[in-house]
């Protein structure tokens, strides 16, 4: 009996340790990422019940300070980390390293009723910078442009800022969003506005324009056609290991892939 009793308690606590080391993973950054990384946790965790994944927004700088910082085990980025970031980690003894998980084309987008249907990179920065402000000087009604932008912890904020304003300052009556759905909305209810998403987020509530002639889709992001292509990352603190590591080879997998087309976003490779 008393063999018994001792067998119990160690399996008791066999059974506790399980729990309490249960496999946990925090990501954290870009709500650009934010619907790959939903999607593809919810459909790892269903396929791994032990593990427990949780996802949260909040822009691509806030979630690799968070990897500086530790706070999270993955940084959800639309952009690639910047030089005194990695300087900041180096000497905090981390070192971030990369996965590129996805393409995406970076749309301008404005209300379905405008009739301007493509701008080159040179009036949109115009546009940008508050050169200029109405319709009419790049083919639209007469109407003023109310220009939608992101905040600087944005790395859509940070591409934009690259491929369009030069490293100009946007217009001081820009109205700024924190987020691509709050961008998306905006620009939805404004006939006279316009922004700029991922092509995961862009829907029928708006329209997207062509930029120098050239039209945004997965085709002409994966083969750079398209003059706003970039990459898709997620940082991790260090090389990963363990369920992190398990999490990453899921998304960069054939199964992976696809939930990054499910999404909108374009995938690494083309899928059978």
């Amino acid at each position: 009996m008393k063999k018994f009793a001792v067998v119990l308690a160690a399996a008791s606590v066999l059974a506790f340790s399980g729990m309490a080391f249960a496999a946990e993973i925090v990501m954290n950054g870009s709500t650009t990422v934010l619907p790959i990384a939903q999607s593809a946790a919810e459909k790892y965790m269903a396929a791994n019940p032990e593990a427990k994944i949780s996802v949260s927004g909040g822009g691509s700088g806030n979630g690799i300070k968070a990897i500086i910082d530790g706070t999270t085990d993955i940084a959800n980025a639309s952009r690639f980390i910047k030089t005194d970031e990695v300087k900041a980690a180096v000497e905090k003894g981390v070192y971030p390293v990369p996965f590129a998980v996805a393409m995406d084309a970076l749309l301008p987008i404005v209300h379905p009723e405008n009739p301007v249907s493509d701008l080159s990179i040179e009036q949109l920065q115009g546009i940008y910078t508050g050169k200029i402000a109405n319709w009419k000087e790049v083919g639209g009604e007469d109407k003023p442009i109310a220009v939608v932008g992101r905040d600087t912890s944005s790395g859509t904020y940070e591409t934009w800022n690259e491929f369009i304003l030069k490293k100009e300052r946007v217009t001081p009556k820009a109205l700024i969003v924190a987020s691509s759905g709050a961008m998306l909305t905006t620009v939805a209810q404004n006939k006279n506005a316009i922004g700029y998403d991922g092509i995961g987020y862009v829907n029928k509530t708006v329209k997207a324009l062509k930029v120098g002639g050239k039209t945004g889709s997965a085709e002409t992001a994966i083969d750079g056609t398209y003059p706003l292509s970039r990459s898709l990352y997620m940082f991790t603190k260090g090389w990963p290991t363990g369920e992190v590591m398990k999490f990453l080879n899921y998304l960069l997998s054939d199964d992976g892939q696809k939930i990054v087309a499910e999404t909108g976003f374009v995938p690494l490779r083309i899928l059978k």
